[in-house]
């Protein structure tokens, strides 16, 4: 077998802003399940929306142990990535092979790719299509075969359903209503608080601004230009002022509206299966949540790029296409329905939970919306970036103690540059180091300056001292007090490597203090924490317990990890 023949398939679907990553090497014989997957691999990388079904499909379909027509054997393995980083990742891969840094065998080429939804997809097409004009590298949205679909919806409790399904136009109200009495008068007095993915990222998230825009414009997607795109942004941003979180996954969202209550989110745009999620793991005491279907909408559909490209040899065309027939029959899409998928294929039954007792209905009728012309979404998505993104002000607490020493704190202050690199016009950083004693914060921006700021705050990182953590933690909260933006995201970073020593308070006594300003109250603070290093040396349960007291989440790091963690936790903003 030749290089390229050994080459892994590999099938990229979406997730959600435009980041690099390398798909990283694998040897089938160091796999776990090697007694079942012999031969070359068909990497298949799926995004929030296929992740399970593709991990459920991989199981059963190696279990046949798949064979060419030729002999050779392969196996399918399933990783998740966001729409936006698959765009941007086959985009920079065929740029390097353009240039002569890779070679069509490369191993990082994927053979199969795959987009949560079609907007991505023509973003994909068009971008390939600038690098090698008129090869038809990302065949045609309709030459590629439909895995399987999950309409956009808006997720609300089940006692404010009643009111939004009375409305014609949703995203409307959203511009003006600030409860949902001032929706229908019958509706509880709740305030709206909105949750979306992150369009840079996540197919789900620009499905969501591109509808914004289509509400507020009166038109179709097709029909929107360059120029609708600033007549109409001040409505979008009035939507985007209601957004509590963005986030790179929809499904981690609406597990967090479960988890966080209406409190944190009353409304997020999310998948159809989403809901169908979030009531399948209900109790009797939780609340309960019911999918509002727009009159019109994306149906998400998911679908199977086999690219017509020098990266696809004859063997992994033969292997992809086997894979693609096995996920569209009857026992591959059975296992979509039953995970809350709607068939990609007529004549399969949608199964038990496309029912009302999980929140959706099986016969909904909307109106399917299409993609815009490639250059209106870039716009948008500068647009989103620029202008109609609701603002942020993050306080970054930093771990500086004597713990630190070696390769922790460069890996650290490498990770910090790129955050503060990466920040938008419309995000506002204050940094805190500490260690046995707790510093002023400097304040960061995204100007040139504010960013030259950063760079000398991390210049000056020392490792020395204790983990006064407790402490550093409450006046990173008292900061944001006293420097509060109403009408912006406010929250904390812990990123720490150590247990708390010599603090003046207690967890205790923090954790009373930080329910003072969480989403129960007016100040709407959300505490985010990572803890850095090797287990035994942090306390992941005390860092748990902080994030949890205020609407956020923990995530461990370490020096090969933490910049991926980073990055995705400011997709949060």
């Amino acid at each position: 077998m030749n290089a390229h023949s050994n080459k892994r398939v590999n099938f990229l679907s979406g997730v959600t802003a435009i980041g690099f990553f390398l798909l990283s090497s694998c040897n089938p014989n160091n796999n776990q399940s090697n007694s079942i997957e012999q031969g070359f691999e068909v990497k298949f990388l799926v995004g929030s929306a296929l992740e399970q079904f593709c991990n459920q499909a991989a199981t059963q379909f190696n279990q046949q142990k798949p064979k060419l027509d030729n002999g050779k054997e392969f196996y399918l393995k399933c990783e998740a990535k966001g729409s936006g980083d698959v765009v941007n990742n086959i985009v920079t891969l065929a740029k390097q092979l353009q240039q002569g840094i890779i070679k069509a065998d490369a191993p990082e080429f994927p053979s199969l790719i795959s987009t949560d939804g079609e907007i991505y997809h023509a973003q994909l097409k068009y971008q390939i299509e600038q690098l090698f004009p008129g090869q038809n590298y990302i065949p045609e949205i309709t030459d590629s075969p439909l895995l399987a679909n999950s309409p956009m919806v808006f997720m609300v409790a089940a006692d404010v359903a009643p009111a939004l399904r009375k409305q014609t136009n949703i995203f409307k109200e959203l511009e003006t209503a600030k409860t949902y009495q001032d929706i229908e008068a019958n509706s509880p007095a709740l305030p709206i608080y909105y949750v979306h993915a992150a369009p840079t990222r996540s197919n789900s998230g620009l499905q969501t601004l591109i509808a914004q825009f289509v509400d507020v414009s009166g038109k179709r997607p097709e029909q929107l230009t360059v120029a609708d795109i600033q007549k109409y942004q001040p409505q979008v941003q009035k939507i985007q002022s209601k957004v509590t979180r963005y986030g790179i996954s929809t499904n981690s969202l609406a597990k967090d509206m479960v988890k966080n209550g209406s409190f944190w989110a009353s409304i997020g745009s999310v998948y159809e299966s989403s809901v169908i999620e979030a009531n399948s793991s209900q109790n009797t005491t939780q609340t309960r949540y019911e999918a509002i279907y727009p009159q019109a909408t994306f149906t998400s559909n998911m679908r199977a790029i086999l690219p017509n490209a020098p990266w696809v040899n004859a063997d992994e065309k033969a292997a992809s296409e086997k894979v693609i027939e096995y996920l569209r029959s009857p026992q591959g899409q059975k296992i979509a329905t039953d995970l809350g998928l709607r068939p990609g294929v007529p004549g399969i039954e949608l199964g038990a939970k496309f029912s009302p007792q999980f929140g959706v209905d099986p016969n909904a009728k909307y109106d399917s919306l299409r993609a815009p012309k490639p250059e209106v979404v870039n716009g948008m998505l500068k647009s989103w970036q620029d202008y109609a993104k609701k603002p942020s002000q993050v306080v970054i607490v930093v771990d500086s103690s004597g713990s630190m020493e070696g390769n922790k704190l460069p890996s650290v202050q490498n990770t910090l540059n790129n955050y503060i690199n990466s920040l938008g016009p419309k995000e506002k950083v204050a940094l805190i180091d500490f260690d046995s004693e707790i510093r002023q914060a400097v304040i960061v921006d995204g100007t040139p300056q504010g960013k030259n700021t950063g760079l000398q705050f991390i210049s000056g990182l020392k490792a020395y001292g204790g983990t006064r953590l407790y402490d550093a933690t409450l006046d990173a909260r008292n900061w944001l007090q006293k420097n509060l933006k109403p009408n912006a995201i406010n929250a904390v970073i812990v990123l720490t490597d150590g247990e708390d020593s010599g603090s003046k308070i207690s967890l205790e006594t923090l954790n009373q203090e930080l329910q003072k300003s969480g989403f129960n109250s007016d100040q709407r603070i959300a505490f985010f924490t990572i803890g850095y290093g090797n287990e035994g040396e942090f306390n992941p349960d005390v860092l748990k317990q902080i994030a949890n007291t205020n609407g956020g989440y923990y995530r461990k790091g370490d020096p090969e990890t933490i910049s991926t963690v980073m990055s995705d936790l400011q997709l949060e903003f």
